[in-house]
């Protein structure tokens, strides 16, 4: 989740770096961002000064309630801690944008060039990922899956996403089920 919130932000910490200035073309990013960290602090328990407690209320009672359900005290908590996690996450996209300067311009001028790029052009602009994708965990788990079973002879090939093709054993139909 906190990638995700990084990854977000990322533009308009681009912004402030390239241009000495962010604009309000972020606005969708931000009500996003703003939302997801409530949520992991609020509704999912996920913080420091906060762990294990959910204020959601699955019931949906709470819509017509002029309350919330906690006191003030929590509410100024909530809040420094959603401002602190989003700064941290700020922080952090200007921080990896800094230390590849050189790779986000070669990114700027091939996008202007043309428009879309593809797995393989970040790959030679910013090297192999430092984890694998997870198309390259699922055919891990197919391969080691296949070593188990000791291999089919009944397999088709299954596009997941990024021209990634896997191969995956077709499982034969009870004679049973077509009777019926």
């Amino acid at each position: 989740m906190l990638d995700n919130i990084c990854s977000t932000l990322a533009g308009r910490a681009s912004e402030q770096i390239n241009f000495g200035m962010i604009s309000t073309g972020a606005l969708n990013d931000l009500e996003k961002v703003t939302k997801q960290v409530y949520a992991i602090i609020t509704y999912y328990g996920m913080s420091d000064k906060l762990p294990n407690v959910s204020y959601f209320d699955s019931t949906g009672q709470s819509e017509y309630s002029f309350q919330k359900p906690y006191s003030e005290e929590i509410a100024v908590i909530i809040d420094k801690e959603v401002a602190k996690i989003i700064d941290e996450q700020y922080n952090r996209a200007l921080k990896m944008l800094k230390e590849n300067e050189k790779g986000v311009v070669e990114l700027a001028k091939q996008l202007l060039e043309r428009e879309v790029i593809f797995a393989d052009d970040l790959e030679k602009i910013f090297g192999k990922r430092q984890w694998g994708s997870r198309n390259d965990r699922l055919e891990q788990e197919i391969e080691e899956d296949k070593k188990l079973n000791g291999g089919s002879e009944n397999q088709k090939e299954i596009s997941v996403g990024d021209d990634a093709k896997i191969e995956t054993e077709d499982k034969p139909k009870d004679d049973t089920e077509e009777k019926e």
